[in-house]
């Protein structure tokens, strides 16, 4: 069995403080230069890292998200005091808008509470709304170099070929590992920013989920694994659910008809309109047919025309085209409305 033979081995039965300093100099020589490394603020910092989550960082890069938010969105206070609909718009296209929505949470929190200076203390940073462990640790050490662990995607896979560990990294006992082992290796070095980089970078670039390049690894000499593309381990994932979402179309002289969505985790973001429960059944003409995915969920979308007898919410509004940019809205709906304004029957003017 795959998990007998890879019983997890303590970092402590060979040079922790060698395989460290390997993977400092390592790093030094050959990190990629991403604009958060060549600052120590902790604002852009915790930018780049929320940003970062479950988004690529050629995304973040090549797309200029990073660049335009910090050109926006400077420093905690600016952030703090914007409306929600400009952090929403100028988060539009990353996904997951409850990001964003804590990210302006802890500003204020920030602004309010530590005089718009982000707090050293990795207890008190721990504390703020929106950070988790990882966070944490990332500002801690990227920001003021103080030695607290990371554990992400890649920093779990690096750790778990090392010890050549098949305990599945998201079970309790695998997490718990894992941060032991993270927390080991940043107690043994005085540069807690270069070791917790290069841990990432490592899976980055070359410890990577498949064809890893292990014959220029530098901490190959420390590596237990036999067959790393069979690590790191994980439970097995929730089958993907497939769900039909339909929505109407209606454009007239005064814009495009929009509901502005409400408890759910896009609160605050605008949508083409559900379709009625009446003409769920029987709905009207399809306009076009796309679809999305969205965590455990397969999303078939329908746009359809307006149905013939329907009175919309109040709440509803009609939204000119000049305005739509600016917006705040889910990618899925933007794509589908701009592909249908290109068309003849709703050309943009």
């Amino acid at each position: 069995m795959l998990q007998s033979r890879r019983l997890p081995v303590s970092l402590k039965s060979y040079p922790v403080a060698d395989l460290v300093r390997a993977l400092v100099q390592w790093f030094h020589a050959n990190a990629r230069d991403y604009p958060w490394r060549r600052t120590h603020d902790p604002y852009a910092v915790l930018v780049s890292e929320i940003m970062l989550q479950q988004t690529q960082i050629t995304t973040v890069l090549e797309r200029g998200f990073y660049a335009r938010w910090m050109e926006r969105f400077p420093d905690f206070s600016t952030l703090a005091a914007a409306s929600e609909s400009d952090v929403l718009s100028a988060w539009q296209g990353l996904g997951y808008y409850r990001r964003a929505r804590n990210l302006q949470r802890l500003a204020q929190t920030v602004v309010s509470e530590h005089g718009g200076e982000f707090p050293r203390d990795p207890a008190v940073i721990r504390s703020l709304p929106g950070i988790g462990p990882y966070t944490a640790g990332a500002v801690c050490s990227f920001a003021f170099g103080l030695a607290e662990p990371i554990v992400d995607g890649n920093v779990a896979r690096v750790l778990a070929r090392i010890d050549n560990d098949a305990t599945p990294i998201d079970s309790t006992a695998g997490t718990k590992r894992l941060w032991d082992r993270a927390r080991e290796l940043v107690d043994c070095t005085d540069d807690p920013r270069a070791l917790n980089s290069a841990l990432m970078e490592l899976g980055q670039k070359i410890c990577r989920p498949t064809k890893p390049a292990c014959e220029v690894c530098p901490v190959h000499a420390f590596c237990r694994a036999t067959e790393p593309e069979t690590l790191p381990v994980k439970s097995a994932r929730p089958e993907i659910t497939a769900i039909t979402e339909r929505v109407i179309l209606h454009r007239n002289e005064g814009g495009v008809l929009l509901e502005q969505e409400t408890g759910s985790r896009r609160t605050g973001l605008w949508k083409l309109p559900s379709l009625p429960e009446e003409y769920q059944d029987q709905p009207p003409s399809v306009l076009l047919k796309t679809s999305y995915g969205i965590t455990r969920y397969k999303v078939t979308l329908w746009v359809h025309e307006m149905p013939g007898q329907w009175n919309w919410p109040e709440a509803f509004r009609f939204i000119p085209l000049t305005e739509l940019a600016e917006l705040p809205m889910p990618s899925p709906y933007r794509k589908a409305l701009e592909r249908l304004l290109r068309t003849e029957e709703f050309r943009l003017e």
